[in-house]
């Protein structure tokens, strides 16, 4: 269902990209909602790039979790609008407040 899903919604992405994004969304466990399964793995590609080196080894990766998080905002905007704002601030923890 995941993978359908996010193939109708990368199907004008690069090839490499959409199966890479593809491939993320797939080692997420399948238990739960799209936008949730779409979040978890990006947040874990996103993991994954903050640990390496910072060269273009890591560049499909971070496209894919910032492709990942797009599409989970997606999901959710279609499935529950009015719970999108709270959903995003979940996304990911906010560094530097206060500044």
């Amino acid at each position: 269902m995941v993978l359908d899903w996010v193939g109708r919604h990368t199907g004008r992405a690069p090839a490499a990209l959409a199966a890479r994004v593809a491939a993320l969304a797939q080692s997420v466990s399948a238990d739960g909602s799209i936008d949730g399964i779409l979040a978890t793995a990006g947040a874990a590609a996103l993991e994954r790039v903050a640990t390496q080196a910072g060269d273009r080894s890591v560049a499909l990766d971070l496209l894919a979790a910032d492709a990942l998080i797009t599409l989970a905002l997606l999901a959710r905007a279609q499935h529950a609008p009015d719970q999108l704002g709270d959903f995003a601030r979940t996304l990911l923890p906010v560094r530097g407040a206060g500044r």
